[in-house]
């Protein structure tokens, strides 16, 4: 992030060349190219969150899109699931459940500086992908704050949440295979989500 100074906006933003986050009023210098193995973990994610909300009329999955929380701050999650019809083109609302998958150019990004966004914007769930131990760290925002609900390699939870997905938390390194759909009665028009990404050991 670049030292405090002059505040930019969403208008500055849209002007901007080359792939940036504002936050707080602060350009941030997004990773040039992520890694092969950032992708493929993104895709299986993205992928396997779509297969699971087919069936949903209210919840679909994204990818790599931007997020405007304010007009100083927009940025642009890995993955991410919606419950709600954007208004125009473009995610003005906190989303329902973030995926960053962490490298090491954007650890403190991800585990400080987003982690406090996200939880003031409201995000219900943030999980946190680490390739490279094969692990997935799960938060659940209660009360305005984020509970640990754990670490997880090849294990499953169920996260119920009256006013989001419930999330069906399973992982087997290596396998991308499409999971079965169940429905949460915690949640009328979202699936539980149980999802097993390709190439990590960790729950999404």
């Amino acid at each position: 992030m670049h030292p405090a100074g002059e505040a930019y906006t969403l208008q500055d933003y849209l002007q901007w060349e080359g792939d940036w986050e504002l936050i707080r009023g602060q350009p941030v210098a997004m990773v040039p190219s992520p890694s092969f193995e950032h992708q493929q973990v993104s895709a299986a994610i993205f992928r396997q969150l779509d297969e699971s909300l087919d069936d949903c009329l209210h919840c679909q999955a994204v990818f790599e899109i931007d997020v405007e929380f304010a007009q100083d701050t927009v940025v642009r999650p890995d993955v991410l699931v919606i419950c709600y019809q954007p208004e125009g083109e473009r995610l003005t609302r906190a989303p329902d459940l973030i995926f960053e998958v962490i490298s090491p150019r954007t650890t403190r990004r991800d585990e400080v500086v987003k982690f406090d966004l996200y939880r003031t914007e409201g995000v219900t769930h943030y999980v946190l992908v680490y390739p490279e131990a094969k692990k997935a760290t799960v938060w659940r925002l209660e009360e305005g704050e984020y509970r640990k609900v754990g670490d997880f390699h090849d294990k499953t939870i169920v996260s119920n949440c009256p006013n989001a997905p419930s999330i069906s938390i399973s992982a087997a390194c290596g396998s991308a295979r499409a999971v079965k759909r169940e429905h949460s009665p915690a949640c009328t028009c979202c699936p539980r989500l149980a999802l097993k990404p390709y190439g990590v050991s960790a729950p999404y």
